[in-house]
């Protein structure tokens, strides 16, 4: 790889970390092709990617950017998973492929400018997707007016039970 094509590709990586709302710094060794292959594909699903790069081209691309502490965590195979949505999912996936293939470890995170542990990346990936938040939210919000109906609604619907027996008292 040559010169200009060394900076194209930290430009291309320092645009990608000043657009990321989630990185995570892992350690790949170990891992076949048709594995990071089947990560990146989980990772793309959740509007993510994984990213191999030599260690001082991650130092020279995180350096503006939000995500510059984590250059002290580039050493060894260094692979970066930037998501560009919500951290969850991406936590969620680099997880569970962590915890099905021992030799990707999770070196560290950074999530728009705080810097995380591997445990807290863990810890992140158990907690609801947006999606269930916002629906668990709407069922929250739809439970209150619903209640409400029902308890105008009784009022009337004793009257009637009340005159429905009355009437039926007068019959007998």
């Amino acid at each position: 790889m040559d010169r200009n094509q060394k900076t194209d590709l930290v430009s291309a990586l320092n645009e990608t970390f000043s657009k990321a709302k989630f990185a995570v710094v892992t350690d790949y060794c170990g891992l076949k092709v048709t594995e990071l292959e089947e990560l990146r594909s989980n990772l793309r699903e959740n509007n993510a990617q994984f990213q191999i790069a030599k260690n001082t081209l991650l130092k020279l691309a995180v350096k503006g950017t939000e995500y510059e502490a984590l250059a002290e965590y580039f050493t060894g195979t260094t692979a970066v998973a930037v998501s560009f949505d919500e951290p969850v999912g991406a936590a969620k996936a680099l997880a569970k492929f962590a915890k099905d293939n021992e030799n990707l470890q999770i070196r560290s995170a950074g999530l728009e400018g705080s810097l995380l542990t591997a445990d807290d990346v863990v810890a992140l990936s158990k907690l609801p997707s947006r999606e269930e938040l916002l629906a668990k939210l709407l069922g929250t919000m739809n439970a209150v007016p619903t209640g409400f109906v029902r308890v105008l609604n009784a009022i009337p619907q004793k009257l009637v039970y009340a005159m429905g027996a009355i009437r039926d008292q007068k019959e007998n």
